[in-house]
């Protein structure tokens, strides 16, 4: 079985991870089930809520402590009652009083590593533009620790003017990182962003492209500031009668090469021989020995997962609709479906990269790409 995607959402009280969690469930399939796990409560309106939304299928609480310090060795306990009692497709944690999460990734890997029921996906720090005075520690410790985090959503910046906003943005560059950031639209980032592919997102068709296509935009208002994140969609098509695997030498140099502060996420759905080892150095060997198979590539700011498909969705893949209108037979095969999503300003270069080849490509000579930019 798969392990659980756990999502990390920190940050101040009230500095808005309740309502960005709220705002991100309308947007999930309606099977799909979250657990939450949370070290306090907030405003009870908004968090009574959360409690009746019927995405979530469980909650703990772990109380009177910061879950990134005293209460870390509680972790392991409460995920594993979630994991057992309610079998989530994802399991969220949102804590808050530490700016510095990485004691309680570290502690996620760790779970990963010793029982391989869970794989850190996300590490989310929300910062209320309005109150936030910047980091009081920008020590080297400091940056070691805010390495951990893998995207900073700037909440209430509406708020502000234009000056204070600027005024963040140069607190968050005092520490000298490549971190992802992006402004919420009153609490709300599109779920492309805060949350990587899992097999249950991947049994919905759209999840594959983050519900993007060149005729459908994320939501009614992609003409604000979200669009400062821009997505490619990237289609491989194999060319022949018999099945064909993706060049996995050359698919992980490209994982390797994208830095975190250009390339946020990569999803894919990928057609491959044998399974590509993670990040971590894991390989996933549930999947049919020596036969092509489906896998689920999700790459998460410099992290990535490739595991099999166990939506047993058909491989190989479909032709992709980006396909269809660009006149490839349905003969041919889409053996890899991949939605990126970058920082603004960064899709024209790295559209030109991949399209000269080399980093996403078919095993043996034939193949061809299509990518189009949809965001």
């Amino acid at each position: 079985m798969a392990p659980i995607p756990i999502t990390i959402v920190t940050g101040f009280l009230g500095s808005g991870k309740t309502t960005l969690i709220l705002n991100l469930i309308p947007q999930l399939p309606q099977t799909y089930k979250i657990a939450l796990l949370k070290n306090e409560f907030g405003d009870v309106a908004i968090d009574s809520q959360l409690a009746s939304s019927a995405a979530i299928s469980g909650v703990q609480e772990l109380l009177n402590g910061c879950i990134c310090c005293n209460l870390v060795g509680q972790l392991g306990d409460a995920l594993g009652t979630l994991r057992k009692d309610v079998a989530p497709n994802r399991i969220i944690v949102e804590t808050s009083g530490s700016a510095f999460p990485a004691t309680l990734a570290m502690e996620v890997n760790r779970l990963s590593r010793e029982t391989g029921y869970y794989v850190l996906d996300g590490v989310i720090v929300v910062i209320d533009v309005e109150n936030w005075k910047g980091y009081e520690d920008t020590s080297y410790t400091a940056k070691m620790q805010q390495k951990y985090t893998d995207l900073i959503v700037f909440n209430k910046w509406e708020l502000v003017d234009e000056r204070k906003y600027e005024d963040c943005l140069d607190r968050v560059g005092d520490l000298d990182l490549q971190i992802a950031t992006v402004k919420s639209e009153k609490g709300r980032v599109d779920q492309s962003l805060l949350l990587g592919l899992d097999s249950a997102l991947a049994k919905d068709g759209d999840s594959v492209h983050g519900g993007y296509s060149k005729d459908k935009q994320p939501h009614d208002h992609a003409a604000d500031h979200q669009t400062e994140v821009e997505v490619l969609s990237v289609n491989l098509v194999s060319e022949g009668d018999t099945a064909k695997s993706v060049n996995l030498d050359s698919l992980e140099t490209f994982l390797l090469s994208a830095p975190k502060d250009e390339v946020y996420r990569i999803k894919a759905m990928v057609s491959a021989s044998h399974p590509l080892a993670s990040s971590s150095g894991d390989v996933d060997g549930s999947g049919p020995q020596g036969d092509i198979a489906t896998y689920i590539l999700n790459w998460a700011f410099g992290r990535w997962t490739f595991t099999f498909n166990s939506a047993n969705l058909p491989a190989p893949l479909s032709v992709a609709s980006s396909a269809a209108e660009s006149g490839v037979s349905p003969k041919h095969e889409t053996i890899l479906r991949m939605t990126i999503v970058l920082a603004r300003g960064e899709a024209s270069k790295w559209k030109t990269r991949i399209e000269k080849g080399g980093m996403i490509e078919q095993e043996g000579e034939g193949g061809f790409l299509l990518v189009d930019r949809v965001v």
